[in-house]
């Protein structure tokens, strides 16, 4: 019985993401669409996310929460961009409540995606060298790691959803570490993005892309000390 759920339900996904991928071909609006949301992403600018969203009027909130979880999916897209957006648009609380539930509902996109269709799937959505530097936090930390992870600004947060899915640890106790462990970084940024702009705007983001890439370059040697030091007590 229990291998009949799972059956069906890793066909029920495939043929998800198999609809998605024939509406991105044969529709040509989906396809400008998506192709202007990477477009978006891709700019770094904030303001540019801001304006896509606020240009749907009415269902701005819903496009916004439907990015989230469309970024997450679409990994290593940088979330804080939209985080920023929410905050302008909807006022700092507002934006944090909106930026943390749609958070949480990529999360849960990205662990079942793992959990259901396996690594091979993960691998082709982000890298196989970033799940392996998860699974190194997994194996050093447990089911730590999920908040750890989270704590962290400079740890892919899709990256660790994905990671999540492929460990034997529970959806509960992912969903749970995740809602603590994000909520004070969504508090930041929307702070901080409620306030953002002109010069402001750019200098900030600046110092975001200069800490992130610090911090890979940081975590990118301690593990690799770590790995020249168990080839060493061989």
């Amino acid at each position: 019985m229990t291998e009949k759920r799972d059956i069906m339900k890793k066909a029920g996904m495939i043929l998800v993401i198999g609809a998605a991928v024939i509406s991105y071909y044969a529709v040509p609006s989906v396809r400008v669409t998506i192709n202007q949301v990477f477009k978006m992403f891709a700019s770094g600018d904030f303001g540019v996310v801001k304006d896509f969203i606020a240009s749907w009027g009415v269902y701005a909130a819903a496009i916004s929460f439907l990015l989230m979880i469309f970024q997450s999916v679409a990994a290593p897209l940088p979330a804080f961009l939209l985080t920023f957006a929410n905050a302008n648009l909807f006022g700092w609380w507002q934006g944090a409540i909106l930026s943390w539930t749609s958070a949480m509902a990529g999360a849960a996109v990205c662990f079942y995606i793992a959990r259901v269709l396996g690594r091979d799937a993960a691998e082709r959505l982000t890298s196989k060298t970033g799940l392996k530097q998860i699974d190194t936090f997994f194996e050093k930390h447990g089911k730590n790691t999920v908040l750890i992870c989270r704590l962290l600004p400079f740890v892919s947060f899709d990256l660790v959803s994905y990671g999540a899915g492929l460990t034997s640890m529970s959806f509960g106790s992912f969903f749970l570490a995740t809602g603590i462990g994000q909520l004070p970084a969504t508090i930041v940024y929307s702070y901080v993005g409620g306030m953002l702009t002109g010069g402001t705007r750019l200098f900030v983001t600046g110092l975001l892309i200069l800490f992130a890439l610090s911090a890979l370059i940081v975590m990118a040697r301690r593990i690799y000390v770590e790995r020249q030091m168990k080839k060493g007590g061989r």
